[in-house]
């Protein structure tokens, strides 16, 4: 029996287009290790650290930075994000899948990293909002951010959605059962391919 190195799933797409619920529901099944952003905004009600994101200060943030321990990081909505490079490559190399739920800077920064680990890995994914109204209906019913922030969510959605040309797969969100069966056959797939074999 042949082993295999892990795919690292980047999945981008604008905030209520149901990206997070996917790489969650792989991560939660076993299927995958979910990637843990570093982030310097506040939780919001319900969100655990360590669990949903590893919440630092600014200053534990920047220290980092400077330690180089980020595969990618970008300012979201005037807060930092970023991805520990600890939080993916050991999994790769052990053969376990890792998805990362991050935007678009992110992405692109994953995708020019030279590290080979990191380019046989690689894999991405942008998942569109079915129409402007559904996505707007999505950021309104979470009920937990003021219209301001519905406001500033909604235009940099719209400016996100200009780069799904970049990614290798697009995913037009449908139903939240639907996505997921397409998500699962992505992942399938791509664990068949030949250069994943060691």
């Amino acid at each position: 029996m042949s082993a295999r190195t892990g795919i690292l799933l980047v999945v981008s797409g604008p905030s209520g287009s149901g990206k997070t619920t996917l790489c969650r529901k792989l991560a939660d099944s076993g299927e995958a290790h979910y990637s843990i952003s570093c982030t310097t905004r506040q939780p919001r009600p319900g969100e655990v650290n360590g669990k949903d994101y590893h919440f630092l200060s600014k200053e534990e943030f920047y220290h980092k930075l400077e330690a180089g321990e980020f595969l990618e990081h970008a300012v979201v909505h005037g807060n930092l994000y970023g991805s520990l490079k600890t939080e993916v490559i050991s999994y790769l190399t052990g053969g376990t899948d890792v998805v990362m739920d991050i935007d678009v800077q992110g992405a692109d920064q994953v995708r020019s990293c030279p590290d080979a680990d990191i380019q046989r890995a690689f894999v991405d994914l942008f998942v569109m909002p079915p129409s402007e109204e559904e996505l707007h209906e999505r950021l309104s019913g979470r009920g937990t951010d003021s219209r301001e922030i519905i406001d500033l969510r909604m235009a940099n959605a719209l400016e996100e959605m200009q780069h799904w040309g970049r990614y290798a797969y697009r995913l037009l969100s449908s139903s939240r059962e639907d996505d997921y069966a397409k998500f699962q056959a992505l992942v399938a797939a791509e664990r068949l391919r030949v250069s994943r074999i060691s």
